[in-house]
């Protein structure tokens, strides 16, 4: 009943207004209930005053099996394409979780560490040993770190979720930002040389709390990564076309793979069981203070010229 409904509704109104009808698909039943795939073209002919249907019927087994295999496949691809968005979204939520929460979690820090250092001081005042002074001094370092660690990661969570590191943009000495900052390095490292080398000379567009927080964290990664015994050096540079500052270091040059998430957080130059541990935010952070003031990092990492990590910004120079 279902066929003749579908001859009447469909295949012959067709044939009345083209003439013809092909490739139309039909399941046939067979005596025995089975059904036969079968592909008809038929033509509607005027005979003796009669109109007749001459009909070209070809079985289609292979093309009936294609044809289900294709739908299944095209569901399979569907199913597995919902899939995929429904875990991108589920880990794009996630990470945005994560990421408030470490900005939440950095930020409550900050009052017990304070408290920490308030109690140091107000212990140092009051007369101490000088092995409790020792023990003092190393309290306090381990405070500085935890507050480092604790800025990083406020600026981590701003760059992933906010509008970016902020920068306040003041006309400055480079050369004079820069000398500032290695010389509070080298009281930092007093193990290692730090050489400051001056080229060209003029102000420009900086902000210079934020220039020091890239080369910090470019110097101490020279520190850990490059070859002990050998000078750091880091170069303050205003050229025609803009400036730059550059920090470089003698040892193994960067290997190709690690060359390429250099810049992505949470990824760490050295393997775990390295005594160098750190979160990974440091040169993704330099990164993004690159991009605040307009600029780009450039990385060159060889055996013979050592490794260089340069921030560059096209900054016309004025005259000092």
């Amino acid at each position: 009943m279902g066929g003749r409904l579908f001859y009447q509704t469909h295949l012959a109104p067709l044939l009345v207004m083209q003439g013809s009808i092909s490739e139309v698909k039909l399941d046939v039943l067979h005596k025995d209930r089975s059904h036969i795939p079968i592909v008809i073209n038929a033509k509607r002919l005027l005979r003796d005053g009669e109109w007749l249907l001459k009909v070209a019927a070809f079985i289609a087994r292979d093309r009936d099996k294609y044809e289900r295999e294709l739908l299944l496949s095209r569901k399979t691809l569907e199913g597995a394409a919902a899939e995929a968005t429904r875990l991108k979204k589920q880990s794009e939520d996630r990470a945005l979780f994560a990421e408030q929460m470490i900005g939440i979690v950095s930020h409550d820090l900050r009052n017990p560490l304070s408290a920490i250092r308030l109690g140091m001081q107000l212990l140092d005042r009051q007369g101490v040993t000088p092995q409790q002074r020792e023990t003092l001094g190393r309290v306090n370092r381990a405070v500085d770190r935890a507050h480092q660690l604790i800025k990083d990661l406020l600026d981590f969570t701003s760059a992933r979720i906010g509008s970016g590191i902020a920068v306040n943009l003041k006309s400055s000495n480079l050369h004079d930002v820069v000398a500032d900052t290695v010389e509070e390095l080298t009281l930092a490292f007093p193990d290692r040389r730090i050489a400051h080398l001056r080229e060209g000379t003029g102000s420009c567009e900086l902000d210079a709390n934020r220039i020091a927080q890239a080369l910090a964290n470019l110097v101490s990664n020279a520190v850990a990564y490059g070859q002990i015994a050998t000078d750091i050096t880091v170069t303050s540079a205003m050229t025609p076309k803009g400036w730059y500052v550059e920090v470089h270091n003698w040892g193994h040059p960067i290997a190709g793979a690690a060359m390429e998430m250099l810049f992505m957080p949470m990824v760490r130059g050295v393997t775990e069981d390295s005594g160098n541990r750190n979160v990974g935010l440091g040169l993704f952070i330099v990164n993004e203070i690159a991009k605040a003031h307009g600029g780009v990092i450039e990385v060159t990492s060889t055996a013979a010229l050592g490794t260089a990590f340069r921030l560059a910004f096209n900054d016309m120079p004025r005259d000092a």
